[in-house]
């Protein structure tokens, strides 16, 4: 694959980190009758992630960098592009401008990579135009953009509903986490076809997130809480049951699960250096893996 230019800001550029949204827990609890699925999903944000400057002023552009520029290149609507247009939508004289994007994170992953980049091109048109943060405008551009910017504009710990505007702060213990990507695109449309639910339908009611008094605690809560879109993302890409057996067979792992609509697994430890630990096992036997220790919370 042919390498991109290094990240480079301009001198002048406002700048925002898009951070990995990392799904605990998905619950599909149905299909509304507008066909979008009824979601209830603790989310939580890495300490990795991709970097997005802007350049206030001009026509609104876009300029890649970073491994996954090549992948994304001929795409014309990128999602940082369509959050600007939907903001411009809403306020009138938006100033736009120029938006550096340093692409770190794998494509069709299911950590949110395109959703962050989106919600961090919000937060720096807000900063460029002054407009306050819990502007309804904000989530309302959010959401016209994916169902999962909204989670990601929030970018903290939250319980994200419905199909992705209802967002719940929840305080949640840290921890080292080790990402797992088999360089397998799956597209999340294919997934949910996959669990073949007709409008209308209803499968579960949401759980309650209680209070953790500490990662155990987390822990054993999480494990009863599944991803219900895991299963079927494995049939459509068994080299998850691959992903899933090397995390597992780490040392001090807590718990290993598919994050959103997959391909990435994530997997909790106690802290940052048993996941750096993990990563590193996982690494050297899958060579050409995406591996990132990171810190989750």
């Amino acid at each position: 694959m042919p390498t991109a230019p290094a990240f480079a800001p301009e001198s002048d550029a406002l700048t925002e980190r898009a951070p990995a949204k990392v799904n605990l827990t998905l619950r599909v609890l149905g299909r509304r009758a507008d066909g979008y699925h009824e979601l209830s999903s603790v989310v939580a944000f890495a300490g990795t992630g991709d970097r997005l400057s802007l350049t206030p002023g001009g026509e609104l552009a876009l300029a890649l960098a970073g491994p996954g520029a090549p992948v994304l290149a001929d795409d014309d609507n990128n999602l940082v592009l369509r959050a600007a247009r939907e903001l411009d939508r809403r306020v009138p004289g938006l100033v736009a401008g120029r938006f550096g994007l340093d692409k770190r994170l794998p494509i069709a992953a299911g950590i949110g990579g395109g959703s962050s980049d989106a919600a961090a091109a919000l937060r720096l048109l807000a900063r460029a135009n002054h407009i306050a943060p819990d502007d309804p405008r904000l989530h309302e551009a959010a959401l016209a953009t994916g169902s999962d910017v909204p989670a990601c504009l929030y970018g903290r710990s939250c319980l994200m509903a419905g199909r992705g505007e209802a967002i719940t702060p929840l305080d949640l213990p840290r921890f080292g986490a080790v990402l797992v990507n088999p360089r397998v695109p799956i597209p999340t449309a294919e997934v949910f076809r996959a669990l073949a639910l007709a409008p209308g339908a209803r499968l579960a009611d949401a759980s309650a997130v209680p209070a953790f008094a500490s990662r155990a605690a987390m822990v054993a809560w999480l494990i009863g809480q599944p991803n219900d879109l895991e299963p079927p993302a494995h049939r459509l890409a068994p080299v998850l049951d691959e992903v899933a057996a090397a995390l597992r067979a780490t040392p001090g792992v807590l718990l290993a699960r598919m994050s959103g609509s997959g391909a990435t697994l994530f997997a909790l430890y106690e802290d940052c250096r048993a996941a750096a630990r993990a990563a590193k096992q996982v690494a050297g036997s899958h060579p050409a893996w995406w591996v990132k220790s990171t810190i989750l919370g």
